[in-house]
Parts: C-alpha cells; structure tokens; sequence
C-alpha cells in the first residue's frame, strides 16, 4: 500500500490537460514500437496519447477497420456513438464521427451532448435489434472509453449488434487491419471535417438517457425500493452516469442523492488508489475512500444512507457501502446478488446457469449449489456471457472486478455489457425486499458455506513479461500440493466452456490461485482464495508468486 493510498489527489498527481489533447493530435506512432500499435484488450483499445498509444491516427484507422468489418459482416443498420468523461473522449468521438460520416454511416450520438455510460449504449443497441422487424437491418456501437483507467488513458471499443463487447475474432479483425491502415499513412482512411460530420444526413440524435432511465422498471423492482423509502447516495466519481442517477431519482421518484455531481478531466476531486494514481476504481477502497468516509457511523449509531454507490467512469463497475459493512468485495455482492436474484426472479428460465469468470470467488460454486443452478466458469471478459444473457439461458453473468449484469424480470435481456448502475440500484431493492443490508446478508452466506479470504495482488510486468506469463501451462506445475493441500486441478482452460483463460489456475480442496497478465493495464495479477482462513491464503499467495516470478524472470 503506497502512503498517500487514499488521500485527495494533489496538483503534482493531476495529468496536463494542454499537453494530453495537443499529443493527442500532434503525435503519430511509431509503428516499430508494440506499445504504440493498435491493441484490442479485454475491452478495447486502450492507451494513452502521451505514450502515443492513443492518438488521432490510432482512431482515424481503428474506425475505418470497423467500418469495414461491419460492412463485411453485413451490419447495415445505425451505428450508437457515444463517449465518457475522460478528456481524450471527445476528441476521439470527433475523429470517429469525421470517418464514420465520409463513409455514409448513419450514425446515432447522444441528444443531450452528454456522457453515456457502457451499459446504456448496450441497452440502446439491444432495444433498437429487439424492437425490429425479423431480418431489418441490425444497429451495433462504439462507446469511447477507458472505462476506471486513469483520466491521460483513452479508450476505445466496439460493440456488435449483440451489444455486448467484441469477441477475439472480431478485435483482432479489426486491430489488424487498423494497423495496415496506419502503415499505409492512412491511405485508405475517408475523413471530412467534423462540421460537415455533425450536419450530414446521416447523423442523427438518440436519447440515451431516458430510454435507459424510463426502461428500469422491467428490470428491477423500484416500487419496492420507493415504497421502503430505501435512502440512497450515489457517487458517479466524475464519470458518465453523472446525469443519469438525478433522472433516475426524478422519475421514479427515489429518495435518492447524488453525492457529488462534479465532472473534472483532471479527477482532482478523487482520492488515489492504491499506487498513488488517480484511478476511477469503484471496488477500491483507496479510490472509493470518500464515500467510504462518508457514510461512517456517526454518534448517534446513524448513517446519512442506508445504500451508498459508487461508478467508475464509463458505469460499467458498481462499487457497494453498507453502513455495517463499509465498501463490500465484490466477489461478496456477486454472491448475495446471485442468492437473491435465483430465488426472487420467477419471470426467469427456471434452468438458466450462473455464469461467473474463474477468478471470482468460490462461495458463488457453493450458493450456485444450493440453489440448485447449474454454475458456468468461464474466462476473464464479460463477452462470455452474452451469448446465455441473449438467450435466457444465462441470466446473470459476473466477474470479480465488480462487472456484471442480469435480465429482466421476464427473462428477456437488458443488457449484455457490464452494469455499474444496475448492480448499484440493485442493492437497494435487496436492501428493501430483505430489509437487510447485503453486507448482512453476505454473513448469512458465510455462516451457511464458509468464510473464504479473498486477494488479488497487483504487480509492474513488462510487455514482455505478460507474454510469458500468458503462456503458463499445467506442466509449469510439477508440486503436487499447494499450501499443504493436494491439487486437484490445474486449468488453463475455463471449465464452463473449454476457452484458453490466458494463464493459470491451481485448484485444492479449500484454496485456489490464478495467475494472469492484465489486457488493460501493464501488470499482471495472482488472485487467490482460501477456506482456512488468512494465514492459509499467505501461504497459497506466496507459493503462487513463487512460481510467476520463475516464469516471467
């Protein structure tokens, strides 16, 4: 833990706004450099344009790709653009919107001229495909964004027409044939002036926020939330949902409080994380320290909420304060909203599956159990459930880094990218329905099926030394135990569907660890969990560092 972890940014910690936007136009890449080639993570490209890793060129080529791809794909109907708060989405709207204009795209961007988060452009995406006629053309997306990433990252990243993130396929598609195109010094690229984009015939207005906003009742239960009087703070954390949380408290009428409403590209309002960045990690409780703070107990046993929310900057995340509890792990709400959701959804296919990544928490395995549910375990990346999410078959989908979304109380999808905002109301309604907090209800669980300990460790890695790490395979592990107990398994598959999770897992009968390389970050991570409680889980972390740093040495 850095010292200043926690503490108010201060002005030495603020990126230079002048100096990012003019890199952003006045810096190319050196095509000779990895790190300044297009690069399609776990959700997107993402990057940084004094790095010259995310600069005008890199969009200009990655939109003409994806114009390409869709064109290829026979994806014919309107293109969703929309962006967050960080400083260099705008300028990364525009140059996407010069080409995708001088391509005669009809594209659809916000009516307001505001930020839309993640999870209403996948809404947008899905409502327009759901609502028409069999075989009309389907619309897909673009929302720029880094997502939590620190305000100098940019981000971009393309949802197809099933609203969910781009799989491997299509990214590397698209990643490729960008790269081309900036080899070839853009030729190939059609651009015109952003005037001429905005009033061209085929651009038009879309209002994100009321058809998310108005559509909330199909998916959650607001009445209850209202009729308890549930007191809610939500903090936007200067991101995208910064309009939309006082809309959602005017029209359904919430007892509701936008913490802070400030939008500041520079984030000065935030306090670092836990390496001393500005960094919009709504499951950090360095990041989160403020709201944290706030709803500390004051002398008189009273909190000013009884639900406190957090968002990261595009409101893919959603971050949980209960009074009793303070900031929830996420891996302890996916477990209480799963147990609540199976067991109050009854609109829902009574045999769809819990899907959850394989580095989240194994107390989902056991309440997957007791509820009867089949548990899917797939790889990092939320694109792994779109396909059950679309179908039915799947109705919630979650992941560790506080990602997840669920269907409507009919079983029909909502959306099929991450939810901040979702998850966040969510636990108001669990709160109203349970008259219990979820922190209370997660020790319920905890009594029920064990109290596991929980850690994920973060370290520098090199392009380089990601690369190794992602080739780890079950002959790198030749012990036959970990931390005293047997292995029974050794994975670099996911087992719900046989796909290469892009490191490892080592599984005991109470422990586990994973190890893999970040795809948005330059650091690899080693989660682990055990039963045994925390000496247990020491024992495990260090085994498993042990055996990255052989690796990637």
């Amino acid at each position: 833990m850095a010292s200043r972890a926690g503490t108010v940014a201060q002005p030495q910690d603020l990126v230079d706004l002048t100096a990012l936007l003019d890199a952003y136009y006045d810096v190319s890449p050196d095509l000779g450099d990895p790190g300044q080639r297009v690069v399609f993570g776990t959700s997107g490209h993402r990057g940084s344009s004094l790095k010259a890793s995310f600069n005008e060129p890199h969009i200009l080529a990655i939109t003409q790709a994806i114009v390409e791809y869709r064109a290829g794909q026979g994806i014919t109907g309107p293109l969703y653009l929309a962006k967050d708060t960080h400083a260099l989405s705008e300028p990364a709207q525009n140059s996407a919107l010069e080409v995708l204009a001088a391509n005669g795209i009809n594209v659809l961007i916000d009516a307001r001229h505001g930020y839309t988060p993640t999870p209403s452009l996948s809404h947008a995406i899905l409502t327009h495909n759901n609502n028409s006629p069999a075989g009309a053309p389907q619309a897909d997306g673009i929302v720029v964004t880094p997502s939590h990433n620190p305000p100098g990252d940019g981000g971009f990243k393309y949802n197809p027409p099933h609203g969910g993130p781009a799989d491997s396929d299509a990214t590397g598609w698209i990643a490729n044939r960008a790269n081309e195109l900036l080899e070839n010094g853009l030729r190939g690229v059609k651009r015109i002036p952003i005037a001429d984009a905005l009033g061209a015939d085929t651009t038009g207005k879309f209002d994100f926020l009321s058809s998310y906003v108005d559509d909330l009742p199909s998916v959650l239960d607001l009445n209850a939330i209202r009729e308890a009087g549930v007191r809610i703070g939500a903090d936007p954390m200067g991101g995208a949902s910064v309009d939309y949380w006082g809309e959602i408290a005017e029209r359904h009428h919430l007892n509701l409080t936008v913490v802070n409403p400030t939008v500041d590209p520079q984030w000065a309002f935030m306090t670092l994380d836990w390496d001393e960045k500005i960094r919009m990690d709504c499951s950090s409780p360095s990041a989160m320290a403020s709201l944290i703070q706030r709803m500390a107990v004051g002398p008189d046993g009273s909190t000013p909420f009884d639900i406190a929310t957090g968002n990261d900057a595009d409101a893919d995340r959603h971050g949980i304060v209960t009074p009793d509890g303070g900031l929830m792990n996420p891996n302890h709400y996916l477990a209480v909203a799963i147990d609540y959701l199976y067991r109050h959804r009854t609109g829902w296919n009574p045999q769809s599956v819990i899907g959850k990544t394989l580095v989240s928490s194994s107390i989902i395995d056991r309440v997957a159990e007791s509820l009867g549910r089949k548990l899917v375990e797939v790889p990092v990346g939320f694109k792994w459930f779109v396909p059950g999410l679309l179908s039915g078959e799947g109705a919630f989908g979650g992941e560790e880094s506080a990602g997840a979304s669920f269907n409507k109380k009919d079983g029909s999808v909502w959306t099929t990218d991450k939810d901040g905002i979702l998850l966040a109301l969510l636990a108001s309604e669990i709160t109203a329905v349970t008259g219990k907090s979820p922190s209370q209800l997660y020790k319920g669980l905890t009594d029920q099926f064990g109290d596991p300990v929980y850690a994920r460790i973060d370290a520098a890695a090199t392009r380089e030394q990601k690369a190794a790490l992602g080739k780890l395979s079950s002959s790198d592990v030749t012990a036959t135990e970990l931390a005293g107990e047997t292995i029974t398994a050794k994975l670099t598959e996911a087992p719900g569907n046989g796909a290469a999770i892009g490191g490892l897992k080592v599984v005991t009968e109470n422990a586990w660890f994973a190890a893999r390389p970040s795809g948005t970050e330059d650091v690899y991570k080693i989660y682990a969990e055990s039963f045994k409680g925390a000496e247990h889980l020491k024992q495990v972390q260090a085994e498993a560092k042990a055996l990255v740093d052989g690796v990637i040495s």
